[in-house]
């Protein structure tokens, strides 16, 4: 019998996406084929410590653990540890009374969505351990998260974005007048306010007037020193998976259809509770030709990050005149049970646990390339 692949993965995280993380993970560890890899789970808490697989488990539905088949119940002061030096690559070292058993880490696929996840943070570390890892790497990563960088590289590549501003919390809090000045002038209201380097909605808010500026503003401030203003566009919100690395692939187009139009715009909410107000449809009701432009130009947003691995690219489909604009491009997307990413992929031909198996097979073969230009001096 063929031994197993170690995938460790990685999930919780000291962002505001934890939750969505967690829910990303059980859906990785009950998706998985549990034939060809042994899953040892790894868990960041919220304030940063490192947990052990035991510990970890602890965190997932009942659901999940019992897949994982790890006993909670006898590790004491259970900790991980990366880079142990006395072992090559990844180790998760068990401790349990007074012996200690170490797991090596042959791939790693993390699923720690936001910052110190999705911004090339673990990704560094990762390339530092020579583990190879699922997704996008270090410069991908970093310019995926921080929307201003973001949209300046597609803007570089031709792509249509909408218009918008950024400025620092420090500008905001030395002269919010001056501030408010510019958004007036260069972009109006109403408009979206939101955090630089965040997801899944969360610190974005849409601003009316004066006073809901200001507080759309203290709001994402809250979350990052750089905040992004941008032109409120009355659009259909299209997105589209992409998996590849040198020669990436796009998925059939998903749109996100609103039954109840009170709510302001898709908030974290809506996207991750099953509240009924927001259905998401594969493949999106478009015409073919529209439905090829997505997808070439989804391809392309990732090739201007220098992509690898997935990433979902948001679109805005502008009512009236179809004018379309890519809103952003996400470089860890959310993998839980009513995200789009497996869906649009389902929906292409390509199972959520074939999806995985691509996954890791990308993250080895990324591996390899790289371990190509590595020089001994």
């Amino acid at each position: 019998m063929t031994e197993k692949i170690n995938v460790g993965v990685i999930f919780g995280g000291r962002s505001g996406e934890h939750e969505v993380s967690v829910r990303s993970a059980q859906a990785v560890i009950e998706t998985i084929d549990a034939e060809r890899y042994a899953v040892i789970p790894l868990a960041i808490t919220r304030e940063g410590r490192w947990l052990s697989p035991a510990e970890s488990s602890r965190l997932l539905p009942e659901s999940a653990r019992r897949l994982l088949g790890v006993d909670v119940s006898t590790s004491e002061e259970a900790l991980s540890i990366i880079g142990d030096p006395s072992h090559s690559g990844l180790v998760a070292l068990e401790r349990a009374g007074d012996g200690a058993s170490a797991r090596r880490l042959d791939v790693v696929f993390p699923v720690l969505h936001g910052t110190y996840g999705e911004d090339g943070t673990i990704q560094g570390l990762l390339e530092m351990a020579g583990v190879p890892y699922v997704g996008c790497g270090v410069l991908a990563s970093s310019c995926g998260m921080d929307k201003v960088t973001m949209k300046a590289l597609f803007r570089e590549a031709g792509l249509p974005i909408c218009r918008h501003v950024w400025f620092l919390r420090a500008e905001w809090e030395r002269d919010a007048s001056v501030v408010r000045k510019r958004i007036k002038k260069e972009i109006g209201l109403p408009c979206f306010v939101k955090p630089a380097n965040l997801g899944s909605s969360v610190g974005i808010s849409r601003a009316t007037d004066e006073a809901t500026l200001g507080e759309a503003i203290n709001l994402a401030a809250r979350y990052d020193r750089k905040v992004v203003v941008e032109e409120l566009v009355d659009a259909r919100e299209i997105e589209c998976a992409v998996i590849g690395n040198d020669e990436p692939e796009a998925s059939l187009p998903g749109e996100y259809v609103v039954h109840d139009a009170r709510g302001a715009f898709l908030d974290y909410t809506e996207k991750y509770s099953n509240t009924g107000h927001v259905e998401f449809v594969v493949p999106a009701p478009i015409k073919k030709p529209l439905e090829k432009r997505i997808r070439q130009m989804a391809v392309r947003a990732f090739k201007a990050v220098d992509g690898a691995g997935l990433a979902r690219v948001d679109f805005f489909l502008r009512r009236g005149d179809n004018k379309l604009f890519i809103n952003e491009l996400n470089t860890l997307p959310g993998l839980t049970e009513v995200s789009g990413y497996p869906k649009m992929w389902e929906k292409s031909g390509l199972s959520f646990t074939k999806a995985i198996d691509r996954l890791i097979e990308l993250a080895f073969e990324r591996h390899r390339d790289k371990s190509r230009n590595e020089t001994s001096f």
